[in-house]
């Protein structure tokens, strides 16, 4: 008997034959973006536009989980260049455990996240079913753009790597939200939790407009909304779609981690750079234009680093720290499943 599969992503190299085992061939199709690992979004070509489609599940938050959904599949459409549109969810709702209340909560959330971000709910679906013990809220969000996408698999040789927003930005919400009575007991201030919990909004889990403030402006070679997994999964699967190697600087990592995240990752023994990190925008650009971009979100007050570049290694990914080079540490499992096992 085979063994049991662990709580988070699937492999990359598993996903890569499942994916291989399914015989489609797009080439006399609109489809210019089809399954590949490390891309977030399907992209299909209709006239002059192009529509990119996304679909991500909601499976570790309970607070506010609605705007979760459609903040989180908005992200990916607006990594790819495209304007988010239209959204369909799947809420899914546990036996005995769900009250009018609740879901009306989860119906205003959504409405509201979308409200914000000019989006159009224009479907879905919603039951109570068994053998779930939380809401989990699965969303599909479409998107447009009259440009070729950037996408995460489109990052060049000697590419600078940018992370803006900080990182395990999500993870500290959700830990502050899951733990909060724990905390408490520690001796964590209210007002702490509440700055850790309120991560959600400030400094929030859209990245929206983190792309809307230099889509237009320069050349962006990739994009990418890491989540499970978090920068470091995430940078990797920009460097594995892109066929290249990575090497990431630990000393600009640091610097740009932020206190609450840190805090909270040492005190249940998470590596911030393996938790969950919607918040986070990823992209790559070659260097003179990196340095320009970086300057221009700290001119604005945020958050922006060179945290890497891209290499001529293909499957080598790398951390340089002040002793030198060690193989980068990553997986698909994400480091908050340690606070549910």
């Amino acid at each position: 008997m085979s063994e049991y599969l662990p709580l988070g992503k699937l492999k990359s190299e598993l996903l890569n034959k499942l994916l291989k085992e399914i015989k489609q061939d797009f080439r006399e199709s609109r489809v210019i973006m089809g399954p590949q690992t490390g891309v977030d979004v399907s992209v299909i070509k209709t006239g002059t536009k192009f529509v990119v489609i996304k679909t991500d599940p909601i499976t570790f938050a309970t607070d506010e989980i609605g705007w979760y959904a459609v903040n989180i599949n908005a992200n990916d459409i607006a990594t790819s260049g495209a304007s988010p549109k239209y959204f369909q969810p799947t809420v899914l709702l546990p036996e005995k455990k769900t009250s009018e209340e609740l879901v009306s909560k989860i119906f205003n959330d959504i409405h509201n996240a979308c409200e914000d971000l000019g989006v159009l709910i224009t479907g879905g679906h919603t039951e109570v079913t068994h053998g779930i013990d939380r809401p989990i809220v699965a969303g599909c969000m479409i998107g447009e753009t009259d440009k070729e996408p950037t996408l995460a698999s489109n990052a060049k040789l000697h590419d600078l790597m940018i992370l803006v927003g900080g990182y395990a930005i999500e993870g500290t919400a959700i830990i502050a939200s899951e733990k909060e009575k724990e905390l408490l007991q520690k001796g964590y201030t209210k007002d702490f939790i509440n700055k850790s919990k309120n991560y959600l909004h400030e400094p929030g889990i859209s990245i929206v407009k983190y792309v809307q403030m230099i889509k237009d402006k320069y050349k962006i070679n990739s994009m990418h909304d890491p989540t499970e997994g978090g920068i470091a999964n995430g940078a990797v699967e920009i460097a594995e779609s892109s066929g290249l190697g990575l090497r990431l600087f630990e000393r600009n990592l640091d610097e740009i981690l932020l206190p609450e995240s840190k805090r909270l990752c040492e005190e249940y023994k998470l590596n911030p750079l393996g938790t969950i990190t919607s918040g986070s925008l990823l992209l790559t650009a070659d260097e003179k234009t990196s340095q320009e971009i970086v300057k221009d979100y700290r001119a604005k007050g945020i958050k922006a680093a060179v945290i890497g570049v891209l290499i001529d290694k293909k499957h080598e990914y790398q951390m340089q720290t002040k002793t030198g080079l060690t193989k980068l540490t990553y997986s698909q499992k994400d480091e908050i499943t340690k606070l549910f096992e």
